[in-house]
């Protein structure tokens, strides 16, 4: 699917109404809106908390009605040693919604389940999505 900013509410809604999982794994280049699709999706599941990307800190955590969003970027990880530091693997086993941006730095902690969205750039104003669920 194809979108821009005037229709990110419609797509974060879409993929919301549309996935079995509550874990997703973000691809993608560096700038083409990662973070921005985030935004949307957690606005959508009922938080009104300041999202940004978590590159320094690795998580950042929201709050949904009730229920924890953790929101990763591995952009910035050295070891996969860093990822087990922070507990990783005991977010993973919480009932949160999980979104995590450049996962492909930690391919083998993956999760069983997850929807992969990968990102791309059409033009200056339109992104291209791809969406698969991972059973």
């Amino acid at each position: 699917m194809t979108y821009g900013l005037d229709n990110l509410d419609e797509v974060a809604r879409y993929i919301l109404n549309n996935s079995k999982s509550n874990t997703f794994l973000f691809f993608g280049e560096m700038g083409v809106g990662k973070t921005t699709l985030i935004k949307a999706l957690v606005k959508h599941l009922g938080s009104e908390d300041n999202v940004s990307s978590p590159t320094y800190s690795l998580v950042n955590e929201y709050l949904a009605e009730g229920k924890p969003i953790y929101h990763f970027d591995f952009y910035r990880i050295n070891s996969i040693e860093e990822v087990y530091d922070i507990g990783f693997e005991d977010y993973l086993a919480q009932d949160a919604y999980i979104i995590i941006e450049w996962p492909e730095l930690i391919e083998s902690l993956w999760p069983e389940k997850f929807v992969k969205m990968e990102l791309s750039l059409v033009d200056n104003e339109k992104r291209k999505i791809e969406m698969c669920e991972v059973f």
